[in-house]
């Protein structure tokens, strides 16, 4: 199974965490540093669906902002996700792939009775919603909850899960409304 990572964060060479998770997978798996790639938010579609094309396991990661993502997912999705490639009659060319989110909200608590009020898989109703629209298998997302306070022996313990959680044969589809 080829599995490939596209990591959006603006600030990687910053990052704790999300360094931490990509720096820990092993070499099998391709990590694509999107902010690298794509400094002036110029996409290279033809490229970037050909990665698509050429995964059968396709992770998202990224550090979540404002109850959402960076600003060039949002513009990726835009560009490469096009009518006729990867949704409409004729856009089956991701049917079937597994799409995995693995994002690291800040805060510990995300649920009816914390601040937010929403859990974090509410907030990423949306990704669930492209999956859909695009004939991927919405696979369970990989969270690492409180990231801006994960003590550096549970990170550790998390970027090693990351890794393992990967290179798993057969992973949870996260159902409708789950």
């Amino acid at each position: 199974m080829t599995t490939t990572v596209l990591l959006f964060h603006p600030h990687l060479d910053q990052s704790r965490v999300n360094k931490a998770l990509a720096g820990a997978l092993d070499d099998d798996i391709e990590v694509r540093d999107m902010y690298k790639l794509y400094p002036d938010f110029k996409i290279d579609v033809a490229t970037e669906q050909k990665v698509l094309t050429d995964s059968d396991r396709i992770v998202i990661q990224f550090p979540m902002y404002w109850y959402s993502s960076p600003a060039l997912l949002k513009q990726w999705e835009d560009d490469v996700y096009e009518h006729g490639w990867a949704y409409g009659s004729d856009g089956d060319k991701l049917h079937g792939k597994e799409l995995i989110i693995a994002v690291s909200p800040g805060a510990n608590n995300y649920g009816r009775q914390g601040f937010a009020q929403y859990t974090i898989h509410e907030l990423l109703r949306p990704f669930q919603a492209t999956s859909r629209l695009i004939g991927t298998k919405f696979i369970k997302p990989f969270i690492t909850i409180g990231a801006s306070s994960i003590t550096d022996d549970a990170l550790q313990q998390r970027a090693t899960e990351y890794n393992e959680y990967l290179h798993q044969d057969s992973l949870p589809i996260l159902n409708d409304f789950e």
